[in-house]
């Protein structure tokens, strides 16, 4: 009776390879983004949600967290060209830094434990990190920015706010019952996502093992 042993050999991602699967992932991110929506329960009309940050967590997954961060410039670079900006470009900041914040827990994470758990944690990790960056850089960065380049007051801007939520009624409550709320539910709609669909494409992005049998 004959013993057969299959011998696996791990295909690599050639660097040639790498980047032309973050540059097929950022555009396919940039597309997705276009199809952006508010949801008037979470706060105002420039709070939208889009799920382009689902193939770039999935290329984070698959391919380290510099990949991540690429994918995410390329996104907004992409983006930019196609649609342009409102906001003078404080808007694509603020996607690009908040999705990084993202990204890059989640993905150190699995990177060091490549396991559904730790792909979990990793998950919760990056919204709390995104929810707690998006927190403080809208607070003392990008609403400040974006209310003085639209000839703005801060009152003003928190206005929008308190037509969705009438119980804001400064940067304060804006802060915690309009942004937060927000990137905590996109985090976790992000993450729903990436856990169901993850294992069923990362083949196609990291390549199957090459086996052959032996006698």
């Amino acid at each position: 009776m004959e013993n057969n042993q299959v011998n696996c050999v791990k295909r690599r991602t050639t660097p040639v390879r790498w980047l032309a699967l973050v540059a097929i992932l950022g555009t396919m991110s940039a597309v997705i983004m276009l199809a952006e929506f508010a949801i008037p329960f979470l706060g105002p009309s420039f709070l939208k949600l889009d799920l382009s940050e689902v193939p770039v967590m999935i290329g984070a997954f698959a391919l380290g967290p510099i990949a991540g961060i690429a994918i995410e410039g390329i996104k907004i670079t992409v983006n930019l060209l196609i649609e342009g900006t409102l906001t003078w470009g404080i808007g694509e900041l603020a996607n690009f830094l908040i999705g990084i914040a993202f990204v890059l827990p989640a993905s150190l994470v699995y990177r060091f434990h490549r396991t559904r758990g730790a792909a979990l944690i990793g998950l919760a990790a990056g919204t709390f990190v995104m929810t707690a960056a998006g927190a403080l850089l809208n607070w003392y960065v990008l609403l400040p920015w974006y209310a003085g380049l639209m000839g703005l007051s801060l009152d003003d801007l928190i206005l929008q706010f308190s037509i969705a939520i009438p119980y804001i009624t400064d940067v304060r409550t804006g802060i915690l019952f309009g942004i937060v709320p927000f990137n905590v539910f996109k985090g976790l709609v992000i993450s729903a996502i990436v856990i169901v669909i993850y294992k069923r494409v990362s083949p196609l992005i990291k390549g199957r093992d090459v086996c052959e049998d032996s006698d």
